[in-house]
């Protein structure tokens, strides 16, 4: 028996070592030790066996069988091995090869605009302030002197929400809940999304704004323009560009005025007045909403539409292109010059 199972220990191990794949690996390993195999298969039958032999041989027959598993497993390894060492010699790196250049990500048009203003307005001296999308009629409507019978209040203009609440029209509620806890002299930027029931090629059911404030003993509205010609000069990269403030009506302002540029876009023969947002001297009923001394306190306030800011300064003929996740319209910008 003994030599029996040295010849079948030798055959295996042969058969085994001469295995190059791991599909002729799982045949020689189901022939030997596989369910019913020549080592394994004897067990069954080792209760026929006289009880003395037993016992030595089921020791042999599971020694044999350990062995063949330890052979196979090692075989499997060695395989496996060879299979890796071709892939990477049929699939060889030229280490000296220069490298592959990746793309390099930039920033939306808009959030480059957004830097830019907030650039110079820090520069300027004003700090930015945040407050919510979601709004209460109060701060934003209210607050700020706008009649109950104004335009804006109507549903066709204004998203209304449940429990009073609406998607905010403008981001003039950020200076009332600056203004209402803060104690003058007040400089500061807010900027964000805003939301009103209109869409066309110029116009977005949601788009974002710029509103500055300044309140203090002597703000004027010669300090106004001026600020906001500086502004315009810089943001275009040109000094000689027009500005002019063609009077107008705000409920939170008084006077009031609309900023223009003489400007000429790509899609224009000759450059002609282009609105980019609204100002004016802060209106003393909302000074007075906020628990502000209009005796000893005046303010001003402007303003600016980004997206509108956007399309002039590159040159952009409708604004729903900012929002449609074009990547042949997104790669065409980057951060270069914004930093």
């Amino acid at each position: 028996m003994h030599e029996d199972l040295s010849l079948l220990e030798e055959r295996a191990l042969s058969e085994i070592e001469a295995a190059d794949t791991v599909a002729a690996l799982d045949r020689v390993k189901a022939v030997y030790i596989g369910k019913g195999g020549l080592v394994t298969g004897p067990l069954g039958s080792i209760k026929d066996l006289p009880p003395s032999e037993r016992r030595d041989v089921a020791r042999s027959l599971n020694v044999l069988r350990t062995k063949l598993e330890d052979a196979v497993r090692q075989r499997r390894s060695f395989i496996d091995d060879e299979l890796v060492k071709k892939q990477l010699l049929s699939d060889s790196v030229d280490c000296t090869l220069p490298a592959r250049g990746h793309c390099e990500g930039g920033y939306h048009p808009l959030s480059l605009v957004m830097r830019r203003l907030r650039s110079f307005w820090h520069s300027a001296g004003f700090s930015q302030v945040y407050g919510p999308e979601v709004e209460d009629d109060w701060h934003n409507f209210t607050a700020l002197n706008t009649p109950d019978t104004h335009p804006a209040r109507s549903m066709q203009d204004t998203f209304y929400l449940h429990d009073g609440l609406l998607l905010r029209t403008h981001t003039s509620p950020i200076q009332i809940r600056h203004l209402s806890v803060n104690t003058p002299p007040v400089r500061v930027i807010g900027m964000g999304r805003v939301y009103r029931v209109d869409h066309d090629t110029t116009h977005s059911p949601m788009f974002h704004q710029i509103e500055g404030i300044c309140v203090d003993e002597s703000t004027n509205f010669s300090q106004l323009k001026c600020l906001l010609k500086l502004f315009v000069c810089q943001f275009f990269d040109d000094k000689s560009i027009k500005v002019r403030f063609r009077p107008s009506f705000f409920p939170f302002t008084e006077p009031s005025a609309e900023i223009d540029v003489f400007f000429q876009t790509p899609q224009m023969t000759e450059p002609k007045w282009l609105e980019i947002g609204g100002c004016g001297l802060i209106n003393t009923n909302v000074l007075s909403m906020c628990n502000i001394d209009c005796d000893k306190y005046r303010g001003f306030a402007f303003g600016l539409g980004i997206e509108r800011l956007a399309m002039l300064f590159y040159g952009i003929a409708d604004l729903r292109v900012f929002y449609q996740n074009d990547l042949r319209f997104l790669s065409q910008f980057n951060c270069r010059g914004f930093e």
